[in-house]
């Protein structure tokens, strides 16, 4: 089967050379990052040489919508998608598998999600390293909470402004009504002394 030696060709001169995380999200705390476009640079000359070739096909494909940080609008799509990897000299294949998601505020986070899995494909099954707006790794969104969070933050903010004002008794009864997970939440978000408060006043 010849696609394993292509295969190993391939990796072998990807070992010499790499490719650098030459492309920064400034965005959030920012970062580099290797993009699909230098994936395809670095791929296509030695998938040529070595008669490689790599077909996607979309298994599986989901699309959501949610709300920014900001109050606007973001599609999120996630993908599973599998690459056959074929040898162009004896026809032997070997089919990978991963998967791609990616948001974006317009039209193009279903191929932001189908680069991001190629992109990622590629880097596992060649063991690309490191040295030597169309990619999901160029942004960084943030989402506005959901009800349930947002529910959580404000009985968070609730409970403290009680403690604070000298109703930790009451408070801690609140609490203790809610649901395990619910409080553990809540009191994750409590400063210690403010959990001290409530641990004290704590219904027995």
């Amino acid at each position: 089967m010849k696609v394993y030696q292509a295969i190993n060709k391939v990796q072998a001169a990807l070992a010499k050379e790499g490719i650098t995380k030459s492309m920064r999200n400034n965005q959030g705390m920012g970062y580099n990052f290797r993009g699909i476009d230098q994936v395809y640079n670095a791929l296509s000359p030695l998938l040529a040489e070595h008669g490689l070739c790599i077909l996607p096909r979309v298994v599986k494909s989901e699309q959501t919508e949610r709300q920014s940080a900001k109050g606007g609008l973001l599609i999120y799509s996630y993908v599973t998608m599998e690459f056959d990897l074929v040898s162009a000299e004896d026809h032997s294949k070997h089919t990978i598998c991963t998967v791609g998601e990616a948001f974006d505020s317009g039209d193009k986070s279903m191929n932001k999600a189908m680069s991001a899995a190629y992109k990622y494909a590629a880097f596992q099954t060649f063991a690309i390293p490191t040295e030597g707006d169309n990619d999901a790794d160029a942004q960084t969104h943030t989402l506005a909470a959901t009800s349930a969070e947002a529910k959580q933050n404000y009985a968070s903010s609730e409970v403290a402004a009680s403690v604070k004002s000298g109703n930790a008794k009451e408070a801690a009864h609140r609490l203790s009504l809610l649901s395990e997970k619910e409080l553990d939440v809540v009191w994750q978000q409590l400063d210690q002394k403010t959990q001290n408060a409530l641990t004290a006043a704590w219904p027995k």
